[in-house]
């Protein structure tokens, strides 16, 4: 039976009526899970969703509860992101653990092989992307779904726990040293950062390329939660500011707005204020944390059967400019310590 009609079978039992799956196709990319777009169509009419199922193996190990609870937590609060539908964590329909949302059509993600990938519409998106952010950070995680199921460190060690996860993928993926990105750990252990004042959800991987926008300057969907948890919010505001989501373009973070707006729009949505030592100590775990996720890339295109070209692209260029960014954080601080 194919994919497909095994999608559609399960539909029928749970919608109680007749369904057919319809245009399935593998969407590229993902390093959590696969990721189908189709129509499921019923008496009632056509819906457009995206299956998101566990692969068999994975670059990122994530837990597919906690990604579809970040969609139950800010859809309904007007964040835009798709529409959760259904979680099943059984295997039995498709083989693997899954969940489908509604698909987001007419709209792109921006290449990140562009120079100016948003060229006039630049600082309308930065304005909404660095908003948005400022959005996710600002409600009490404990009165959201995604609360039942993300890791939620105490305040007084959110970077610590991060750190600890982060070091322990390392230790798991290295193939070779990596003297860069341990003493990137030995810095980050020696100066922990200020507790942040108040936990919030971190999106984890909040950047340029995981949001669709509609080509006319509005962002219509930010996508790829799989990395959703709760600590600090600084986290998300560090790796969303990260230079290599900048696309070569050195004075707008993200390819979208000078440093200085994209924190004052933050900082409006969210109520909360930018605390420098915090912040820097959360640009270095930035760098880091990408290092890390660029040598699982590269373990598993050598040794994972990964057959993907991304995977070496990124443990290679990716990999060696988040160890450049790391180089150059270190110096700074030695520099400013002398």
């Amino acid at each position: 039976m194919s994919l497909g009609e095994a999608l559609g079978l399960y539909l029928t039992r749970v919608w109680g009526h007749p369904v057919t799956v319809e245009h399935l196709s593998r969407i590229p990319g993902g390093a959590s899970r696969e990721t189908y777009g189709f129509d499921a169509v019923d008496p009632k009419g056509r819906r457009r969703l995206i299956l998101r199922r566990d692969p068999p193996a994975s670059l990122i190990d994530t837990d597919r509860r906690v990604e579809f609870l970040a969609y139950a937590s800010f859809h309904p609060r007007g964040v835009p992101t798709p529409e959760p539908v259904i979680l099943e964590e059984g295997s039995d329909a498709l083989d693997r653990p899954f969940f489908i949302m509604t698909r987001i059509d007419d709209a792109a993600a921006a290449s990140p092989f562009t120079l100016d990938p948003y060229g006039a519409h630049a600082h309308d998106l930065g304005r909404q992307f660095f908003s948005i952010l400022g959005q996710i950070a600002a409600p009490d995680p404990a009165s959201l779904p995604i609360a039942a199921a993300a890791r939620a460190p105490d305040v007084g060690v959110c970077g610590l726990s991060e750190l600890d996860h982060w070091e322990r993928e390392l230790d798991k993926d290295e193939l070779h040293p990596t003297p860069l990105g341990r003493a990137a750990i030995r810095r980050l252990r020696r100066r922990p950062p200020p507790p942040p004042h108040k936990r919030s959800v971190v999106h984890g991987d909040y950047r340029s390329g995981n949001f669709l926008h509609d080509g006319q300057g509005r962002i219509v969907a930010i996508l790829d939660w799989e990395m959703a948890h709760i600590g600090d919010p600084l986290e998300d505001l560090a790796w969303a500011m990260d230079p290599l989501w900048g696309h070569f373009d050195s004075d707008r973070v993200a390819g979208l707005l000078p440093e200085v707006q994209a924190r004052a729009h933050w900082e409006q949505a969210s109520g909360l204020k930018v605390d420098e030592e915090a912040l820097d100590w959360w640009r270095l775990f930035s760098a880091l944390k990408g290092l890390v996720i660029w040598v699982s890339a590269g373990k598993e295109f050598r040794e994972g059967g990964g057959i993907d070209p991304v995977l070496a692209f990124s443990s290679l260029y990716c990999g060696r400019r988040h160890e450049l960014i790391i180089a150059e954080r270190l110096e700074a601080a030695l520099e400013a310590a002398a």
